[in-house]
Order: C-alpha cells, then structure tokens, then sequence
C-alpha cells in the first residue's frame, strides 16, 4: 500500500470532521510558507543593500547612500533613508537614533505579519481533533448499545478508529505549525536584531565623522593663559 492509499484510507476511516481539520492545517502550512518566503527575501535583500552601503557611509557618501536606499525596496533600505533623511538637519545623535526608532516600529509589523496566526490554527485544529475523537467515542458506544452483539465488535472498532485518527490528525497539525510558529519567530527575531545592529553601525559612523564639539575654557585655565599673558609682557 503506497502513501496515497494510506491517506485516502486515513480520511475513509477517519468520519467527516478530518476535513475541516485538514483545511486548517492547509491554511496554516499556506501562512508558514508565505512567511517563510518573505522573510527570506528580506533577510537576502537587506544583506545585499548593507554590502553596497557600508563602504558609502564609512566613506561620508550619505548623497549616493541615499540614491541607493530610495530605489530598494527591503526593511533596511526604510531604516537607512529615515537615518539619512535626518542628517543635515538633526544636531544631536538622539535624533536621528529617534528617527530610526520610529521607521523600526513601521518595519517590524511587517515583518511579523500573519505569522502569530500559527500558534491560533495550531489551537483550534487541536481543539477540532478533541472534539472529533469525543463524538467519534460518544456514536462508538451509542452504537454498541443499539446493534446485536455479533456487530457490537465490529461497530466498535469503526467508531473507535474514527476517534483516533481525529486525534492523530489534530496532534499532528499542532505540532507542525507550532514548530512553524517557533521557526519562524525566531528568524523574525534574528531579522530585527540585524536591522538594529545595522541601525547602530550607521549611528556610530556618523558620531564619527561629526567634528568635536570644541570644550569650554575654565575659570582657572583662564586665569593662567592671562597671567602668562602678562608675564611675558613684562620681560
């Protein structure tokens, strides 16, 4: 018996609630490979922009940095251009660290959209295959108390193997997008860490090209500069 056969037999034997429990579980490997898809193209997107604008920024090329960031589309690019746009007019680090804070808050919905409805299908196919398995046993023993005793085996055996296989199905259906869920939290979490990491270097580059801010002369450094003043006045 090939592996078609065994499903075909699995849903055959398993009653009618499988159905809406296989297309929850559709559904939520749908969500899981969107997200996986998406998230993998932003990851290999933001690496590919960072490689072209690391050498212009360490370089103070902000003007050709920019052009580049406005014709990418990825989550660094949003975070870059917000930085950047803030350059000219910003006087201290805090704002433009302020304004790249706020274009992470409009990139990470994005990044984690849809992906917390795993964890829900998860539950409610679980929940779908406890509710099949009870009724598959409550028609199990309805089933044995109205038929004759030489079909009471054979009732029983069918209605238990319903039960079951709505257990098996809803099990498995947790597990998968559970483990879904959990991969893909942690490639969203990996994501973010990078656009911060990224968010940081830029930030540090430009403290490090900003002239020093020239200290105040002391009182008392005053004081000494005029009395050498005066002293080399008299000889």
């Amino acid at each position: 018996m090939n592996a078609i056969d065994m499903i075909v037999n699995f849903f055959k034997q398993g009653g009618a609630f499988l159905y809406p429990i296989a297309a929850v579980f559709a559904v939520g490997l749908g969500f899981a490979v969107e997200r996986f898809i998406y998230l993998t193209r932003v990851s290999h997107g933001n690496r590919r922009l960072w490689a072209e604008l690391a050498p212009l920024i360490q370089g103070g090329n902000f003007r050709k940095a920019m052009e580049i960031a406005e014709k990418n589309d990825s989550a660094l690019s949003t975070i870059m251009r917000y930085g950047m746009s803030r350059i000219s007019t910003a006087h201290r680090r805090e704002d433009i660290e302020k304004a790249m804070e706020e274009s992470l808050i409009e990139v990470i919905p994005r990044l984690e959209k849809r992906t917390h409805y795993l964890a829900t299908l998860a539950n409610i196919g679980m929940l779908m295959g406890l509710l099949g398995t009870v009724i598959g046993l409550i028609n199990a023993f309805a089933a044995v108390a109205a038929v004759n005793p030489a079909e009471k085996a054979a009732m029983l055996s069918a209605s238990i193997s319903v039960a079951m296989n709505n257990t098996a199905l809803g099990l498995g259906l947790a597990i998968t997008l559970l483990l879904c869920h959990m991969y893909l939290e942690t490639k969203t979490t990996e994501l973010v860490d990078s656009l911060e990491v990224a968010s940081i270097k830029f930030l540090n580059s430009i403290t490090e090209r900003r002239p020093a801010v020239p200290q105040p002369t002391t009182a008392s450094a005053s004081a000494r500069s005029s009395e050498q003043l005066l002293g080399a006045a008299r000889a």
